[in-house]
């Protein structure tokens, strides 16, 4: 199993960079932190596969009904007019005719049973008239129709699902349509979630003067345990640098993967970095990007630390673009593309960038006059605005060099779905 080099995973060579320099750096130097278990089938949704799915037979393994109706021989078919033909047999699903359809005769069969070898077409229920043991088939039938052929779907041997990916609905399908009723996935990934700040009100006490209620916290963790992991929510950390340490020092003997939101920045009240340099080290901290330039990417012992910024929507944007990213690779999710594709939309709205940072306006789609698609920025793009995440459907993306939008660019749309689960 490989493991983390956590000496220097995060190193970037300059002070402020780039989210595809820190992308390509997470992707060259982050490895799986977990090692493989076997699960049931039905507990393997979104757990990352440790082991390539071959299938061990063909699916299907037979030619098959397509539909309700009666298979025949393309070759009793009449050049005009009907052609009829003398029921001799019933096919049900999972119960394959043992005898011999001849010439001139049809059989009964039904949605997924087995196709005699003698017969090679299948006509709808609908489409025939039955009088009596004889079915009256319409003109017009192709060879072939309405038959599934044995490897419609794969054949023996093929690799059906990769290891690296963090299973679907339809992936779990896949295991189970190859006969596997127990899959090897990785470890969830163990991760403790801080808040930081002594203005942070718990939700459901009292709010004093000068306080807030701490929201940040229950985002990030539903964020990560919707990506699977195992999250400890080790509450909010006072802002006093010993507490900070000893409640850090704690969790990264126990955890994979740390998660602060709060505290890296510059401030005096600020002393999550500095801690964590104590402890370990940041090896990346600040980035050209915005919401979240002071993000900071480092270890605390065995344990990788992702430091987010204070701001509701910073911690959310920069945990999609940035802490998501170090999850997928630490647990195993190399199938899975750091940076998720992009959607091309027209832009509804005027903007201006007047920094060389890269820039994601939160945004809503709606069909424009001509009903394309287009992209209304929220009014304020301010990061404390929590509202401005609930109220849209993604991120318009604005590379560094970019300076404006004008209505009708084309711009790149990133849906939220595409990076929380």
């Amino acid at each position: 199993m490989l493991k983390l080099d956590l000496n220097d995973c995060f190193k970037a060579p300059d002070s402020l960079i780039r989210l595809d320099e820190v992308l390509s750096l997470l992707d060259a130097r982050l490895a799986p932190v977990v090692t493989p278990e076997t699960v049931p089938l039905a507990e393997a949704a979104g757990r990352v596969l440790a082991e390539d799915i071959v299938a061990g037979h063909t699916v299907p393994p037979f030619p098959s009904a397509a539909m309700d109706g009666f298979a025949f021989r393309a070759a009793d078919l009449v050049e005009d007019g009907e052609t009829a033909l003398t029921i001799t047999a019933r096919i049900a699903a999972g119960h394959p005719y043992r005898g011999h359809v001849t010439a001139g005769a049809a059989a009964r069969i039904f949605t997924g049973a087995p196709v005699p070898p003698e017969l090679d077409t299948v006509v709808m229920e609908e489409d025939v008239r039955v009088e009596g043991d004889t079915v009256f088939l319409p003109p017009g039938l192709t060879q072939g129709t309405f038959v599934r052929p044995a490897g419609e779907d794969f054949m023996t041997g093929t690799t059906v699902l990769r290891a690296g990916r963090r299973l679907r609905p339809q992936d779990v399908a896949m295991v189970g349509t190859v006969g596997r009723a127990e899959v090897s996935v990785f470890r969830r990934l163990r991760v403790a979630v801080f808040a930081t700040g002594d203005e942070l009100v718990e939700p459901g006490q009292p709010l004093h003067e000068g306080a807030v209620y701490g929201s940040n916290r229950y985002g990030l963790v539903a964020a990560a345990r919707a990506l699977g992991c195992a999250v400890s929510d080790l509450g909010t950390l006072p802002d006093k640098p010993d507490a900070v340490r000893e409640a850090l020092d704690a969790a990264s003997r126990t955890h994979d993967l740390l998660i602060t939101s709060g505290g890296v920045s510059i401030g005096g009240e600020d002393h999550v970095r500095a801690v964590v340099e104590s402890l370990g080290a940041i090896h990346l901290w600040r980035m050209a990007i915005k919401p979240g330039k002071p993000t900071a990417l480092g270890s605390v012992g065995d344990a990788a630390f992702v430091g987010l910024p204070g701001y509701p929507v910073s911690t959310m944007v920069i945990f999609m673009m940035i802490a998501r990213p170090v999850i997928l690779r630490l647990c195993g999710a190399t199938a899975e593309p750091l940076s998720p594709p992009r959607l091309k939309v027209r832009a509804a709205f005027s903007f201006t960038k007047k920094h060389k940072r890269r820039q994601f306006l939160r945004a809503a789609l709606q069909a424009g006059p001509d009903g394309v698609p287009e992209a209304v920025a929220w009014p304020t793009q301010e990061p404390s605005v929590l509202s401005s995440l609930v109220g849209t459907d993604g991120l318009v993306d604005l590379a560094e060099d970019a300076t404006s939008i004008s209505p009708g660019d084309l711009v790149d749309f990133l849906f939220y779905q595409q990076v929380q689960v």
